[in-house]
C-alpha cells in the first residue's frame, strides 16, 4: 500500500508555524488549505480538495506528525491565542459598554463622596494648638 509522506509538513511545522491554525479542532495550513485532524491516539486525518486525502498516513509518520504538532501548539498557537485574549482586554469597548462604564464610574465616585461626606462630619476637628 502506497502511503502519504508527510515529512513536507513536518518541516513546515517547525519552519513556518504562523502557516497554520486551529479551527474548530483541525489544524489548517493557509496555503494548501488543507486540514487534519489527530485524535487521543495520535491517528491524523486529512481533508484536502486534492488527490492528497487519497492516500493514508502511515502511522510512525503520523506519531511524529502528531508529537510536532504537540510542540507547535504549546510554543506557537497558545501563547498566539494568550496574546490576543489579552489585547482583548485592552480593546476600545462600543458606545454602549462605555456609556455604561462611565454611569458606574458616577455612581462610584458619588458613593465615594458621599462616604467621605460622612466620615468628616465623624471625625472631631483637630485644632493645632497656639
Amino acid at each position: 500500500m502506497a502511503y502519504l509522506d508527510v515529512s513536507p509538513m513536518i518541516v513546515a511545522l517547525r519552519t513556518s508555524p504562523s502557516d497554520f491554525e486551529m479551527k474548530r479542532g483541525w489544524l489548517r495550513h493557509f496555503p494548501s488549505r488543507h486540514e487534519f485532524k489527530f485524535d487521543s491516539e495520535g491517528n491524523v486525518r486529512l481533508h484536502a480538495r486534492c488527490d492528497c486525502a487519497m492516500l493514508a498516513v502511515r502511522r510512525e509518520q503520523g506519531l511524529q506528525l502528531w508529537q510536532t504538532f504537540q510542540q507547535w501548539h504549546v510554543s506557537y498557537w497558545r501563547p498566539l491565542e494568550i496574546n490576543k485574549e489579552f489585547a482583548s482586554h485592552f480593546r476600545k469597548p462600543n458606545p454602549l459598554t462605555r456609556a455604561l462604564r462611565n454611569m458606574i464610574a458616577k455612581i462610584r465616585r458619588a458613593v465615594l463622596l458621599h462616604g467621605e461626606d460622612r466620615a468628616a462630619a465623624r471625625a472631631p476637628s483637630i485644632v493645632p494648638a497656639e
